[in-house]
C-alpha cells in the first residue's frame, strides 16, 4: 500500500476532532518526508486541517463551519506520556463544565505536577497550574474541585455564593469513598481550600469526615471568603 493511500485509509477510521502528528504514521510508514508530504496534500484539499506546527486533525463540518477539536484534544500531548496520565483539564473549561460560569475562555489550563512557563497554541494560551498529588485517572474529578475550590474567587462572571451553591449540590452526590479521598487529597493543598471544603462538608452534615482536615489548620489564621451567606459553618472554619 503506497504511503498516500495507508495514511488516507487510516485517517478515515480517526473519530471527528482527533488530534494527530506525523508521528502517529511512522510505526506503519516509516518515511517521515514522504508522510508530511501526504498530510500536507490532505490539508490543501481538506480532508484534514492543520491545528499548529506538526499538528492535524480531522475537522467535523456544520452549517456554521468546521468544528476545532475539543480542548482535551488540543493538549492531550500535555496530559500523556507513554500511555501514563501526567495532568488534567483544570481552571476555566471546567468551571463552564460544572455550570459554574458560562463564559468560554481562550486559555486552557491544565494541573501537573511538573509545570512549565505559558505558551501559545493556536488561538489558545495553555498555561499551567501544580498538582501536588499523585495524578490518576480516578482522581481528576476531584482534583478538579479542590481546583475550583482553591480558585473560588477568580471563577469569571459570578460569585463565591453561587459557586458554594453549586458546590454543596455537586459534592452532596458523590459517594463517602470520594468524600473521604477528597479531604485526603486536600492535605496537599493550601489552609484556604481545606477551611472551605471542611465548611462545605460540614454543611452536608459531614462533620466527622472533616475532623483531620481541621487539625491542619492554624486556629488564629482568618480566610476571607465572603460566603456567609451560604454556608453556616464559617465561624468554626474562620472563614469571614
Amino acid at each position: 500500500m503506497k504511503t498516500s493511500e495507508y495514511i488516507s485509509f487510516t485517517i478515515d477510521r480517526l473519530p471527528k476532532g482527533y488530534v494527530f502528528t506525523y508521528a502517529d504514521f511512522t510505526t506503519g510508514v516509516n518515511k517521515k518526508e514522504a508522510v508530511i508530504k501526504a498530510l500536507n496534500r490532505m490539508v490543501e484539499s481538506g480532508k484534514i486541517a492543520k491545528l499548529s506546527k506538526g499538528k492535524y486533525y480531522k475537522p467535523e463540518s456544520t452549517p456554521f463551519g468546521k468544528l476545532q477539536p475539543s480542548q482535551a484534544q488540543i493538549v492531550k500531548d500535555l496530559m500523556e506520556n507513554d500511555g501514563k496520565t501526567i495532568g488534567y483539564l483544570t481552571g476555566y473549561s471546567i468551571y463552564n463544565q460544572l455550570g459554574l460560569t458560562t463564559q468560554v475562555s481562550n486559555t486552557i489550563q491544565i494541573g501537573k505536577k511538573e509545570v512549565r512557563t505559558a505558551f501559545k497554541r493556536e488561538r489558545f494560551t495553555i498555561s499551567f497550574v501544580k498538582q501536588k498529588n499523585t495524578i490518576t485517572k480516578e482522581n481528576i474529578p476531584l482534583l478538579q474541585l479542590l481546583d475550583v475550590i482553591r480558585y473560588i474567587q477568580k471563577i469569571p462572571d459570578t460569585n463565591p455564593e453561587f459557586s458554594c451553591k453549586r458546590l454543596l449540590a455537586i459534592l452532596k452526590d458523590l459517594s463517602e469513598k470520594d468524600k473521604n479521598t477528597m479531604v485526603r487529597l486536600a492535605f496537599k493543598y493550601p489552609p484556604a481550600t481545606k477551611a472551605l471544603l471542611g465548611a462545605l462538608l460540614d454543611e452536608l452534615n459531614e462533620s466527622t469526615l472533616t475532623e483531620s482536615l481541621y487539625k491542619t489548620l492554624n486556629p488564629i489564621t482568618k480566610y476571607k471568603l465572603s460566603v456567609d451567606k451560604v454556608l453556616t459553618k464559617t465561624e468554626k472554619w474562620n472563614i469571614i
